[in-house]
């Protein structure tokens, strides 16, 4: 159980990283994110990870398995 709480951990420093803009990486497919009119999307994968402004915020990705 220590595992998945220290993966937990890890994603919420790498989505908070995307949102300061310190990370240039997507979280699904590895590929360059754009940053553009306050969006944060992958333009490879479709992923989008919200707005700059919503940093404190619950992130929504558009994405759905299978």
């Amino acid at each position: 159980m220590a595992n998945l709480h220290a993966l937990n951990r890890t994603l919420d420093q790498e989505l908070l990283a995307i949102l300061r803009g310190a990370s240039l990486e997507c979280l699904v497919c590895g590929e360059f994110l754009l940053y553009e009119d306050g969006a944060i999307r992958c333009h490879e994968c479709g992923a989008d990870f919200g707005a700059k402004e919503a940093a404190g915020a619950t992130i929504q990705l558009g994405l759905q398995a299978g």
